[in-house]
């Protein structure tokens, strides 16, 4: 584990002592909150589980995501929450390694209750199994693949991320809206690069534009120049790199090398980051789309409380919603038992008195009444099938030093 990745001072010995990727940390609440108990059974905490990335190509978003659960841990607290809480932290690491298959095994043995995670929607389907099989809620921040809208998970497994028919549609349509006739994909041969490369070209051609090219490379990739070169040959007009940290090879034999512009070249949520360490305009002009509403400056201001070394906000109230989904539930169901969070979760996010605050949303689940939680990250409205059926997508452009900055939101809805 990174110690990096936490700063809230309540950690700090136990990450400085722990070794074997795995952080247990133990909260009491002070009874006296939702469902009247003065005190919560300490037989019966509310263990929250993280599969996230602190390794792999995708360990840029770590530090958001856990900073939003982290967040989302002490509101509850602070909140009066009516069970004790435990959260134990793991590694997802990616695709070309077992860690998240072991990480998620840790999980099911400590019996976890809710497990915040994966950010890779590969890496997810590593392991969803097992929390399936074991009956434990999985909330994954960032899955965004299509596939898991039909997967056979007995409502276990739910996300507060949109599925990638939305970015899709809206990456396309905004490559053809910025007037691209001819297009190109380079992607990563997985779920989420599959989704993504069928549905933004899928806009693309809905709003008349052509996909001439659509070129995937694999996990563990490390030299592009084969795939750039065959995207060149089709002479496309724009180009969407959907991808991950991969991304750090690919700019340099695109742009710097080949000459591409790169306010030609859309980026997408996996490797939208402020990290890159390119030569001063490398990536000036360039776009890119990101699932999500946000984080404002109060939100933003909270988490570099968790941790002040934040430099990148990505998923951070998809995951500090997920959390507070999932408490809601067990509040409103009575118990902290996976079942009973499954069986709350929809209830929760929909159809009832509206409410933003934790400490709100809990004193009317105390007084009775159904609630409907709007979160940080959007209204969050589940399906049947665990999927937020509206949700917030940014567009983003970078600048000359190299850091995107938000141009404009788009609000769509997955029923359309």
């Amino acid at each position: 584990m990174k110690a990096s990745l936490h700063q809230r001072s309540r950690r700090a010995a136990l990450l400085a002592a722990s070794t074997a990727g795995i952080v247990v940390l133990a909260a009491c609440s002070t009874g006296g909150g939702a469902g009247g108990e003065s005190d919560a059974p300490s037989d019966d905490p509310f263990i929250v589980g993280t599969i996230l990335p602190q390794t792999g190509n995708l360990a840029f978003l770590g530090p958001p995501e856990f900073a939003g659960v982290d967040l989302a841990v002490a509101d509850l607290e602070a909140a009066d929450f009516p069970f004790d809480i435990e959260q134990i932290d793991t590694d997802s690491g990616d695709t070309t390694t077992d860690i998240a298959i072991q990480s998620a095994g840790q999980l099911v043995d400590a019996g976890a209750s809710v497990v915040i995670g994966a950010a890779s929607s590969g890496v997810s389907f590593t392991f969803i199994d097992q929390f399936v099989d074991a009956g434990i809620v999985q909330i994954s921040p960032a899955n965004t693949s299509p596939d898991f809208s039909t997967y056979d998970d007995d409502g276990y497994y739910w996300r507060t991320a949109p599925s990638d028919v939305l970015q899709g549609r809206v990456l396309g349509n905004l490559m053809v809206n910025d007037g691209a006739a001819n297009v190109a994909f380079l992607y990563i041969n997985d779920p989420y690069g599959i989704g993504l490369a069928d549905n933004a070209g899928a806009a693309v051609e809905a709003g008349g534009g052509s996909v001439v090219a659509s070129v995937s490379y694999n996990p563990g990739d490390t030299n592009f120049s084969s795939q750039v070169s065959e995207i060149l040959a089709a002479s496309p007009d724009a180009i969407g790199i959907l991808a991950f940290e991969e991304t750090a090879n690919i700019i340099p034999e695109l742009v710097s090398t080949q000459g591409y512009a790169a306010s030609q070249v859309y980026f997408v949520d996996g490797n939208l980051s402020n990290s890159y360490e390119f030569p001063e305009g490398t990536l000036e002009g360039a776009k890119g789309t990101l699932p999500g509403n946000p984080a404002d400056d109060t939100f933003q201001d909270r988490l570099l409380e968790i941790d002040d070394s934040l430099t990148d906000f990505s998923y951070a109230p998809e995951s500090y919603d997920a959390v507070i989904l999932a408490a809601l539930a067990a509040a409103q169901g009575g118990s902290t038992d996976p079942e009973t969070i499954r069986d709350n979760m929809q209830s929760v996010s929909e159809g009832g008195t509206k409410c933003t605050d934790v400490a709100e949303c809990l004193q009317l689940i105390a007084d009775g009444e159904d609630i409907d939680y709007d979160g940080v990250s959007g209204p969050i409205e589940f399906d049947d099938n665990g999927d937020p059926t509206e949700a917030y997508i940014g567009i983003y452009q970078y600048g000359a030093d190299n850091r995107y900055t938000l141009l404009t939101t788009e609000f769509g809805s997955l029923n359309e």
